[in-house]
């Protein structure tokens, strides 16, 4: 009983270590602001390929964004 009382300990602290997806995309938000506090960043330590995947998204909406802004304004 012990066993799986120890298995269910490890597997939550397991989920409790990783950020989601979603975490990742307000880490990318909130840096590119400039609002992003440093106990957020010690709590959720941040898988590097979800980083990178949110990072690419956010700056292709960005530059999508500007360039409709642009054109809006020059029509």
């Amino acid at each position: 009983m012990e066993g799986v009382v120890a298995q269910k300990s490890s597997v939550q602290d397991d989920t409790r270590k990783r950020a989601s997806f979603l975490d990742t995309v307000k880490t990318v938000l909130a840096g590119a602001i400039g609002i992003r506090r440093k106990e957020d960043h010690e709590r959720a330590p941040i898988n590097p390929v979800h980083l990178i995947i949110a990072a690419v998204l956010f700056v292709l909406l960005f530059i999508f964004t500007l360039i409709t802004i642009v054109k809006i304004v020059l029509s």
